[in-house]
């Protein structure tokens, strides 16, 4: 990995699940994708990534983090079963994980850069894979298996 310019963190409301995403590039250059299905729109989810950074992804106790599966069921929203905050998205394949934060859940969101629409429901779910391949956080730490979620 190139040297991180920024490391954003955040969290659940509650305090249970805690994320740090070390990036190769400046908050303001990083615009978080509002992706527009019913799950991101209700959720006001916009996804940030950097696919030279890294994602750290804490909780305290394990069992505080809960994953959900909806749309083409192929990524998994990772979220707090206590406080239902969704704090990241993962993709996994052959034991290696893809993820993206949602920007909404980092304690200081405001140095990022405005956020773009994203229409992923336009994808077919092969289309959906290449682009989290190409977008998305490739080195991923979680406190459990993503299998286990």
């Amino acid at each position: 990995m190139t040297a991180a310019v920024a490391t954003l963190s955040g969290g659940c409301h509650c305090g249970r699940i805690r994320v740090a995403f070390a990036t190769t590039l400046e908050p303001r250059e990083l615009a978080p994708r509002a992706c527009d299905c019913d799950f991101c729109r209700k959720h006001g989810a916009a996804w940030i990534s950097d696919p030279a950074g890294s994602l750290r992804v804490e909780a305290e106790p394990a069992s505080a983090l809960r994953s959900y599966r909806q749309g083409s069921e192929t990524a998994r929203l990772l979220l707090c079963a206590h406080c239902g905050v969704v704090v990241a998205v993962g993709y996994a394949e052959q034991g290696r994980i893809w993820a993206a934060v949602n920007a909404g859940c980092l304690d200081d969101a405001t140095a990022l850069a405005g956020a773009v629409p994203a229409s992923p429901q336009q994808l077919t779910a092969e289309q959906k894979v290449e682009r989290w391949r190409q977008l998305w956080i490739a080195d991923v730490q979680l406190p459990v298996s993503i299998d286990a979620l």
